[in-house]
Order: C-alpha cells, then sequence, then structure tokens
C-alpha cells in the first residue's frame, strides 16, 4: 500500500464543498470591495461587494472586521483563479423570502426602510429581500412626486407573494385607508353641527378648501369662506394652512364647513351701525347701469343708485364713480330683514337755492 503525498494527506485534512451549499467562515481580511474569508477549505473564500450587498457604494471594511462568523452560500467552489466564490446578499435573501412568504401567509404588516425610488413605485428590503409597492399602493390618494419617501420607514403589508417569478409585492395603501376609516369611525361619532374644530389644509380649488379634520375631509366652500366676498380660494390658503373651521352641516361622511362664527356677523348690529339717517363711509366694491354696490363691512353691501350719486344728472355709476373708491353717504333706508341698505351721496349735498324772479 502506498503512502499518500504531503499534498494529498493536506487536501484531505480539509473538508469537501459544493456548488449551492450553506457553509461558515470567519473573515481573515476585508478591502473596500472585497471580503476573504477561511472557510476551512483549501481555497479561501471570496466575498465581493456585489455578492455582500445591494448598495454598490457601501465600503465593506465600515461593515465587517477581521475575525467576524459570517454564514454564507457557495457559488462556485473554483472561481477560475482557484478561489471560492461566496454569496452572502443571496442567502440573506433566501432568508429574507422566507420572512416575507410568513408574513404574506399571516398579513403580517412588516416595517421597512425606503431603499430605491423608481418611476412606478418605491423598494423596499426585508433582511435582503427585496419588495416592490406600486405608486398606486403607496398612499390612499394619488401622489405625483415620491422622492420624499426616500429613506423613510414605512409600515405595509405583502399583497402578493412569487418569488419564482421576482414578484414580491407590498402593499401601504389598505392600511392608511383601514387607519382613515378607523379615525373617520371614531370623529363621528363625537362629531355635530356647531362643533369648532382645528384642521388642516389639505387641498384648494377654485370653489373652495377641502380642510383634513383628523381623517375625515371637510368642505369648506368660497361662500363659506368669509361674511364678505372671496374671488379666489387660492390667495386666501396655502395646503398645510392650519384653521378652526364651524362645522355646518353633516350628511352621511360629507362634512360641510364654515368661517362665518356667530359672533364675527357683521349684521348683528347692523340695526344700530347703519339706522336711517346715519353718515356712513364705504368702497366701491362693483358697478351697474342702475347703480354702485357700496361695501360697508366685510359682508355688509349697500345700494347707492344712479339717482343718489349726485344732484346733477349722472347717466351711469361709472361716469363719475371708480370701482375700490372711498366715499361717503347718508342711510336713507334699512331693511334688516331682506339685509338690504339704501345710501344717497346726493342727501349728503348742499341744496341749490333757486334765485327769485324779479317782480
Amino acid at each position: 500500500m502506498s503512502e499518500l503525498s504531503f499534498e494529498q494527506m493536506l487536501d484531505e485534512s480539509f473538508k469537501t464543498i459544493h456548488n449551492g451549499e450553506v457553509v461558515e467562515g470567519t473573515v481573515i481580511d476585508v478591502k473596500p470591495d472585497q471580503i476573504i474569508l477561511n472557510i476551512g477549505y483549501k481555497a479561501d473564500g471570496i466575498i465581493t461587494r456585489n455578492e455582500y450587498t445591494n448598495d454598490q457604494t457601501l465600503d465593506l471594511t465600515t461593515a465587517v472586521s477581521a475575525g467576524d462568523t459570517m454564514t454564507v452560500k457557495v457559488l462556485k467552489v473554483n472561481d477560475g483563479e482557484g478561489q471560492v466564490l461566496l454569496t452572502y446578499k443571496r442567502l440573506a435573501a433566501e432568508k429574507g423570502n422566507e420572512r416575507l412568504r410568513e408574513a404574506f401567509e399571516n398579513k403580517e404588516v412588516l416595517k421597512a426602510t425606503v431603499t430605491q425610488i423608481l418611476g412606478g413605485g418605491i423598494c423596499v428590503n426585508v433582511e435582503e429581500a427585496r419588495v416592490f409597492i406600486p405608486a398606486s399602493l403607496v398612499s390612499d390618494s394619488y401622489e405625483r412626486d415620491l422622492s420624499k419617501y426616500e429613506g423613510q420607514e414605512i409600515e405595509f403589508v405583502i399583497s402578493e407573494f412569487n418569488p419564482r417569478r421576482n414578484r414580491v409585492i407590498g402593499d401601504r395603501r389598505q392600511l392608511l385607508v383601514a387607519e382613515r376609516n378607523e379615525k373617520q369611525k371614531e370623529l363621528f361619532a363625537k362629531l355635530k353641527v356647531g362643533d369648532r374644530i382645528e384642521g388642516t389644509v389639505k387641498n384648494v380649488t377654485d370653489f373652495g378648501a377641502f380642510i383634513d379634520l383628523g381623517g375625515v375631509d371637510g368642505l369648506l366652500h368660497i361662500s363659506e369662506m368669509s361674511w364678505g366676498r372671496v374671488e379666489n380660494p387660492k390667495k386666501v390658503f396655502n395646503v398645510g394652512d392650519t384653521v378652526t373651521v364651524l362645522v355646518k352641516d353633516i350628511n352621511d361622511t360629507k362634512v360641510a364647513l364654515s368661517l362665518k362664527f356667530p359672533e364675527t356677523n357683521p349684521w348683528a348690529n347692523a340695526a344700530e351701525d347703519y339706522a336711517v339717517g346715519t353718515e356712513v363711509t364705504g368702497r366701491v366694491a362693483r358697478m351697474t347701469d342702475f347703480g354702485a354696490f357700496v361695501e360697508l363691512a366685510a359682508g355688509v353691501d349697500a345700494l347707492l343708485h344712479v339717482s343718489q350719486i349726485s344732484r346733477a344728472h349722472v347717466e351711469k355709476p361709472s361716469d363719475v364713480l371708480s370701482i375700490g373708491q372711498e366715499i361717503t353717504a347718508k342711510v336713507v333706508d334699512f331693511n334688516e330683514e331682506d339685509r338690504k341698505i339704501s345710501l344717497s351721496m346726493k342727501a349728503l349735498e348742499p341744496e341749490v337755492q333757486e334765485e327769485s324772479e324779479e317782480a
């Protein structure tokens, strides 16, 4: 029986490994883009940066140190240069996929940091396993720009799990919808007409503003923004503004809001402020052929008929008045029930005495 050579005895002292086998090794050297491990085999094992992480900017010397123990998977027993090519990332992803499978089956809520923003959605990693969340499932409302989610930790559930087709889909929207529905239920249980509640401006349109009351959106119509006239809501409110509003009406899940608080009603003391014979000052707000409407206060307009502008003949108001002009006039009629006030500038002009004819 022939004796074994030194090389043969050395080879037999090392274990045998195969492609796909999971092995444990000790880090013996680390470079920025490469990790070298002693895996108890005749050749060292190599993990490239690409096989360690999806982050191609990571300096591996900041992630592992000599002496660390790692569990890895064999990709190639011989990479062509006599070294064993290993992967840490793929083994971690396999474990991550198993974690995702359990979460999918149990409808578990997961939490992870957004690692990538794509044109059609965002990506998160769960134990190195990649989850794609389509843009339509990121939020409970349409969002054009998803960049704000980069680096943000979010909660989601797995709505589709098919790792063989590389299709693992996350859903954040259903969690937000469920949370909103719960908040709506709680809010509607205590909300009533006449309440004053603080909200946040969520959206502004030409006809009004939608106010988030804490899970319920209420409409502040343009006609309810002021006792006076509002021409453009976008000049009054910005998204994100905090505002205290009055609940005017509740119809099923629709809430109508108002900023016309009773104590600020300009007609509350109108009978006293605009009694017949009172001299008032106002601003010309708009004009027609038959007269000019004068704003005496926000929400209080009075009519200055063309015949009451001057003792001299006036064909139409625009001949002598202009929008925004401040005028002084006398109240000649007050109708509180119909909220109508009539003014006269002519009444403040001195009467012209006609000279008597000589006999």
